[in-house]
């Protein structure tokens, strides 16, 4: 229970359907955490929210202590991701590594026999197999999020909400009194303030570990200096020299030489690209056709995959896509069904190497 409006009408639903409620929320920030506000998932006003629901509802709650396996697993994660040139995705890997796989230590320790959660995303459970789906509503689908769990995470996975829509929810959660029906939903990662992660990077990384260097254009000339690879992002258009008679974007971050490329428009237009650390649902051998989501933001577009070694796959786009983001997930669907996903690898940029 996360103390807003989703979770709390998720533990009534399930209360209602006959499953033994308990409310557990997670205490994930560490004591110096610059987001510790009001409207945060991770904030000390999130605990009370969720204490006062469970309490309406008549359910027991807890609060349980992740602070450490949270900077672990996600918030290192999340600014090595930067280091490495990269844009983390640290929703996904909240996911799978906490909230449906560390917690579930603590809530079989209890007897529990599922970990449910306020995600707009269908779980269908069949005989020896989950299959994840997308959630009803379409402007609040969150099966991207999840689609990095194992068969044995989602079976014991229980999302109630996946068929409803979002004035349903806050409906049921009028009806019921309860104190989050109106509560804002958060548009941002639960650990960076205001969204600004070049502040929240700032605040949590020492100087020397930026890794200063060059803007370059293509053709390998210099433009000038920068601060940092993890200040930059690719189709990032703010913070670049002036002087092109076009608009520029960053196109390529090359760790390695802390070099950040910098092309037009159509340099962001890609219509291939890998992916690694690659999960699948269902028995992929021969290349097969999907819907791709790039970002969670994404339409999503059509394409044939070609499975690879070592857990990578290569992913050709019938129609060529802008912003193929290193870091972000792929995440692969056949109608509302996720068969799975990876992270886009990166793809390098060629320059002739002038300064």
């Amino acid at each position: 229970m996360s103390g807003g409006v989703d979770s709390s009408v998720a533990a009534y639903l399930l209360k209602e359907q006959g499953y033994d409620v308990v409310g557990v929320t997670m205490k994930v920030w560490p004591q110096d955490c610059i987001s510790r506000a009001e409207d945060k998932c991770c904030g000390p006003q999130a605990i009370a929210d969720a204490r006062a629901v469970a309490h309406a509802l008549g359910v027991p709650h807890y609060v349980v202590d992740e602070a450490d396996q949270f900077e672990k697993m996600v918030i290192d994660y999340f600014t090595a991701e930067y280091k490495s040139g990269r844009t983390p995705n640290p929703c996904v890997m909240c996911n799978e590594k906490v909230k449906f796989g560390n917690l579930w230590n603590k809530a079989s320790a209890i007897g529990a026999d599922f970990i449910a959660t306020g995600h707009y995303a269908v779980i269908e459970h069949l005989p020896g197999k989950a299959v994840l789906r997308k959630g009803k509503d379409p402007r609040k689908d969150q099966s991207y999020f999840l689609f990095s769990l194992r068969q044995e995470q989602l079976q014991r996975a229980l999302c109630p909400l996946g068929g409803m829509e979002k004035t349903e929810i806050r409906a049921i959660a009028r009806k019921l009194g309860l104190k989050t029906a109106d509560k804002v939903d958060s548009q941002e990662i639960c650990f960076v303030p205001g969204n600004d992660y070049k502040a929240f990077l700032r605040s949590h990384l020492a100087e020397e570990e930026f890794h200063r260097g060059g803007i370059y254009d293509k053709e390998g000339n210099r433009l000038g200096d920068h601060e940092g690879i993890e200040l930059f992002t690719i189709g990032q258009r703010k913070g670049l020299p002036g002087g092109s008679p076009t608009p520029r974007y960053v196109i390529d971050i090359d760790p390695a030489s802390a070099r950040v490329i910098v092309g037009e428009a159509e340099d962001l237009v890609t219509g291939e690209f890998e992916i690694d650390h690659c999960l699948w649902h269902c028995d992929l051998s021969e290349p097969f056709e999907v819907t791709v989501k790039i970002r969670y933001a994404h339409p999503g577009a059509q394409a044939t995959v070609y499975p690879g070694e070592d857990g990578k796959a290569r992913v050709q786009l019938h129609v060529p896509q802008r912003a193929v983001t290193p870091g972000q997930a792929a995440v692969c669907y056949r109608g509302d069904e996720v068969v799975g996903g990876g992270w886009i690898a990166r793809q390098t940029v060629a320059l002739s190497g002038k300064e």
